[in-house]
């Protein structure tokens, strides 16, 4: 599959949807909402709420989030969207059937502490998650070895989680929850059965899971800058809203 990078020349943006034959497949921060220096200072657009019930609706519930971040996280900053959602990863799923990725409860209090002592001591955020935990390094770029460093040598006493980089942070979750995998165990439930997927992402966790839309019949899209396998790039939030408000 060929990688195209922000500088690729001929990279369209993505056709109109068809709303009998599509699924839409949403991750959350950077493709809908901005990336803010801490996870709980990002901004959601008024607009965003209504714009994704209209169109679930046009798409007769054929759209679900898709995000790293936990269901909770996901509920508290959509609070007007009750469709389908697949959380940390896979690990979570609202109106959907848990994935064979997904974890029950688990004690990470420990694991929570490690990495909220190292945050403090090295001038980093330490984010908590229901099934994991992540460092972000985005005020501290420099410490970017470190950091991975740190999170490696955790993982080593860790044999359910593995090491998933992200945009500025390094997160440990559940072995085998990965949007990829949580997508491929729900395409052929309602409300995405028989459908083609288009999945919007713009990290390097969304790339499998772009990946997976195309070879499923549909596309994946792009969103900002960075090498990528997707056929088609929005440049950023403002762009994806702007296309989806065109689907309606």
């Amino acid at each position: 599959m060929i990688r195209h990078t922000d500088t690729t020349p001929d990279v369209p943006a993505p056709p109109r949807l068809d709303p009998a034959r599509h699924a839409l497949l949403l991750d959350f921060d950077g493709t809908l909402v901005e990336i803010a220096p801490r996870p709980d200072a990002i901004l959601v657009p008024p607009a965003l709420g209504p714009l994704l019930d209209a169109l679930s609706r046009r798409l007769d519930g054929a759209l679900a989030i898709v995000s790293g971040r936990s269901l909770a996280e996901i509920e508290r900053f959509l609070p007007a969207f009750d469709g389908p959602v697949i959380g940390s990863h896979g690990a979570e799923t609202r109106g959907l059937p848990r994935l064979p990725g997904g974890a029950g409860p688990r004690d990470l209090a420990a694991l929570h502490a490690r990495f909220a002592g190292f945050a403090a001591e090295h001038d980093l955020l330490a984010e908590p998650k229901p099934h994991g935990a992540a460092l972000h390094f985005r005020a501290r770029p420099e410490a970017e070895p470190e950091v991975r460093a740190f999170v490696e040598a955790v993982l080593a006493g860790e044999p359910g989680l593995e090491l998933q980089p992200a945009k500025m942070a390094f997160e440990l979750r559940p072995k085998g929850a990965t949007k990829d995998a949580a997508l491929a165990a729900v395409a052929h439930l309602p409300p995405l059965a028989g459908r083609l997927p288009v999945f919007l992402g713009d990290d390097a966790t969304d790339e499998p899971a772009i990946a997976w839309a195309a070879r499923a019949g549909g596309f994946g899209v792009k969103i900002g800058c960075g090498e990528s396998v997707a056929a088609h790039r929005l440049s950023g939030p403002a762009e994806v809203l702007g296309w989806l408000a065109e689907q309606c």
